[in-house]
């Protein structure tokens, strides 16, 4: 079993740092133009609502309530909210910003970043209203609580270890995302930030498409 559970448990981290969501675009994105200060504080955010969420799954499931997650009213709904946030969040990668040079021969210049207490909020808001994530820890809460005969106390205690693991692998993504900062030019940090923008409100649209338009066909 413990095999079992080491292998669910790299699968977990895997999923969660490295699928190409909003909050994976978003953290890269402030890796490079912040460094690793405010890019850390962004992945805490995003590890926080991890934390909460799962936590509050793992009651649901204990207490066999999981049908709550498949009523097509708290689909949508969830569906519509996130998507909004997710295309305001992207929209505001579109804005101008200030060059990372004002002279070519003057050295590169850091991009102010924002208060630590903002950073760790849009982690958070970025990473919990998107649904999708919602369904990713009722899987895998649903399927480890099986393997785990439903225990909470073992249940919170494996997931714990999995976000502290996925928090370290977050640290180390930003960390290696600031290297490469002294070496973009401002059209290639415009690019990225075209791409994250376009990334979030995509999956914004998505989810608004997928769960409203689509059922007016």
């Amino acid at each position: 079993m413990i095999l079992s559970l080491i292998y669910q448990g790299l699968i977990i981290v895997v999923l969660l740092t490295f699928s190409f969501g909003p909050a994976f675009f978003s953290l890269i994105n402030t890796g490079i133009k912040y460094g690793y200060k405010p890019g850390s504080l962004l992945a805490m955010g995003i590890v926080l609502s991890d934390f909460l969420l799962c936590m509050a799954i793992c009651l649901i499931v204990h207490f066999g309530a999981v049908n709550l997650f498949h009523s097509e009213k708290a689909q949508t709904f969830s569906s519509i909210i996130g998507g909004i946030i997710l295309i305001v969040f992207g929209a505001f990668y579109f804005r101008k910003h200030a060059p990372l040079k004002t002279e070519e021969s003057i050295p590169a210049i850091d991009y102010q970043a924002p208060h630590p207490s903002l950073m760790i909020l849009k982690g958070f808001v970025l990473n919990l209203f998107n649904p999708a994530v919602w369904f990713l820890w009722l899987g895998n809460v649903t399927a480890i609580s099986k393997t785990l005969d439903y225990s909470l106390i073992k249940m919170i205690v494996f997931f714990s270890i999995v976000l502290g693991s996925t928090l370290l692998v977050e640290f180390t993504k930003v960390y290696l995302a600031g290297k490469i900062k002294h070496y973009l030019t401002d059209t290639l940090m415009t690019i990225v930030n075209y791409i994250t923008g376009t990334s979030l409100v995509s999956f914004g649209l998505y989810l608004i498409y997928d769960h409203v338009f689509h059922q007016l066909r």
